[in-house]
């Protein structure tokens, strides 16, 4: 019986949203690989710009990508 162990943690990855309108400015938050922000552990004011980030994809931001940090 093997054991898979998950060897990347939160700050091994990156969530970017790039902005569409200013090329190499945008905001980027710390994640699991799969692009899951924990919304808990973020300081309030990265939450609310995290949330920000988000519903402004499509109008402000590029669809987010996930990076290796």
């Amino acid at each position: 019986m093997s054991s898979h162990t998950n060897l990347h943690s939160a700050a091994d990855f990156e969530v970017r949203f790039e902005s569409l309108y200013r090329p190499g400015s945008g905001m980027a938050f710390p994640c699991k690989a799969d692009g899951t922000v924990d919304l808990d552990s973020l300081p309030q004011r990265a939450r609310s710009n995290y949330l920000f980030a988000r519903a402004m994809v499509g109008r402000e931001f590029m669809f987010p990508a996930v990076i290796g940090a």
